[in-house]
């Protein structure tokens, strides 16, 4: 809102002072940021509204099963399959040539997001064999050509508008409104809250820059919690017992019945 009223004052409209105060700690403490340091946050100044951060939202085993069964092609579902294993962004992903593909690593290579720079991400098994399978069925694979390709019309690299349109057309027919992001998140919290994975270890493969970034996605699922809660309800009640050597008798005269 002060960004509105800021601009209306430099053409000379709206009123001549700002009605929305402004944050002067916020702007000090960040005057001099450093593109690769956090931001510093201060004290909401007045007016400002709490903003509520939302819980980044995964899929669970049986929703992701129903998501590939309502899916119509095999590129679709190895799409999916990689989004979901790799943690990579849509556009990322969308991205990879014939050449990025490392089918005895099992891992993709992706140029990260706003930069130029190269890294790889990793890819489950039953990604590799969609990914296999899908190329099996559209022929050879030029290794300067985009691997994700239309399926109608001319031959053309996958779009993003594209693919949102599968998601679409998936959430029509489960009655959902799963995103592309919501992939990247689902790959997050499986791999966060892993043993065999250290949180370093999912912010590197994440490409997160801040580790603060990766530990949102260390919160456990609703859904978890509920079916570990029911196992805790179920447990039989755990009956005092005295160590061996104690006599039952005495302990009732010493301490009561």
């Amino acid at each position: 809102m002060r960004g509105f009223y800021e601009f209306h004052a430099h053409f000379g409209e709206g009123p001549a002072v700002n009605p929305v105060p402004e944050s002067h700690r916020q702007r000090l403490l960040n005057r001099h940021h450093a593109p690769d340091a956090p931001w510093q946050v201060s004290r909401r100044s007045r007016l400002r509204q709490k903003t509520v951060e939302q819980s980044p939202r995964s899929i669970l085993d049986m929703q992701w099963d129903e998501m590939c069964a309502s899916l119509r092609c095999d590129r679709d579902r190895a799409l999916l399959a990689c989004y979901v294993s790799s943690g990579a962004r849509a556009t990322e992903l969308l991205r990879v040539l014939g050449a990025d593909v490392d089918w005895a690593g099992q891992r993709l290579w992706v140029i990260s997001k706003g930069s130029t720079a190269r890294r790889a991400v990793p890819i489950s098994p039953e990604a590799v064999r969609w990914l296999a399978r899908y190329i099996a069925a559209r022929g050879p694979l030029d290794l300067q050509e985009v691997v994700w390709r239309t399926r109608r019309g001319e031959s053309r690299p996958l779009s993003y508008s594209a693919m949102r349109r599968v998601m679409q057309r998936a959430n029509e027919v489960l009655s959902t409104n799963w995103t592309l992001h919501d992939m990247r998140h689902t790959a997050a919290i499986r791999m966060a809250n892993d043993q065999a994975l250290s949180l370093t270890d999912v912010q590197t493969i994440l490409g997160h820059r801040d580790i603060r970034t990766t530990t949102r996605y260390t919160v456990p699922r609703v859904e978890e919690m509920f079916d570990r809660l029911q196992t805790f309800y179920s447990r039989p009640r755990h009956e005092p017992r005295l160590p061996a050597g104690y006599d039952p008798q005495d302990m009732e005269v010493v301490f009561g019945g």
